[in-house]
């Protein structure tokens, strides 16, 4: 078999994986810009939100934080290369990132407490908790299929907190949606993740038919 067949499948693979990541690094780049920034620099349509941000700080900082860990674990422990040569910084940051959803679903719960959106933040908390320790348990029993495909559904959820502040600039969601539709927004961007994964996970038996 020519060398080249061999290493056309491991180097499509890798080209998707870094246009996936360029991709999602863009998508955080954006809504740093137009979500956070703003929010710093007092932009109109963000002045309530930024009061209740300072209202919620003890709760928000640490929420902040996890979020942003867990973030940035994913596409280090998604890394074969650093995998591979780096076993043991990649179990401590998995660890890090299972500690991490567990402070973020917990914090982001709180929050949401006697607020319209806290069924979409329990619902999206609770996939999010699921999935990791999903993928944690798999691990520990050395299922690695099972715990790559878990990481990739528990990084979707992770990855929710960025995509379903995309639409912020528009004025239409921001100020018209309202709070029990912002709550289905919130569950319906998580499922939407989900499903995109597993049909990711999926592609090849979806794709391909057995002679």
């Amino acid at each position: 078999m020519p060398i080249s067949t061999l290493l056309a499948p491991s180097s499509a693979g890798s080209r998707f994986k870094t246009i996936l990541w360029v991709s999602l690094g863009l998508t955080v780049l954006f809504v740093f810009i137009t979500s956070e920034l703003l929010l710093i620099t007092d932009y109109p349509m963000y002045h309530a939100y930024r009061l209740q941000v300072i209202a919620d700080r003890h709760l928000l900082i640490p929420h902040t934080l996890a979020g942003i860990f867990a973030l940035l674990i994913g596409p280090i422990n998604f890394s074969s290369r650093i995998r591979q040569r780096h076993i043991q910084l990649h179990r401590i940051l998995g660890r890090i990132y299972v500690i991490s959803v567990f402070v973020g679903s917990f914090t982001g719960i709180a929050l949401a407490a006697g607020r319209p959106g806290l069924p979409g933040t329990s619902m999206q908390a609770a996939a999010w908790m699921v999935c990791t320790t999903a993928a944690f348990i798999t691990a520990r029993n050395r299922q690695i299929t099972q715990h790559r495909q878990w990481m990739a559904r528990s990084y979707a959820v992770t990855f929710t907190f960025v995509s379903s502040r995309v639409l912020n600039l528009w004025p239409r969601y921001w100020s018209h949606l309202g709070d029990v539709l912002s709550a289905v927004g919130v569950i319906a961007f998580t499922l939407a993740s989900l499903l995109v994964v597993d049909l990711g996970l999926n592609w090849r038996e979806l794709t391909t038919r057995r002679d």
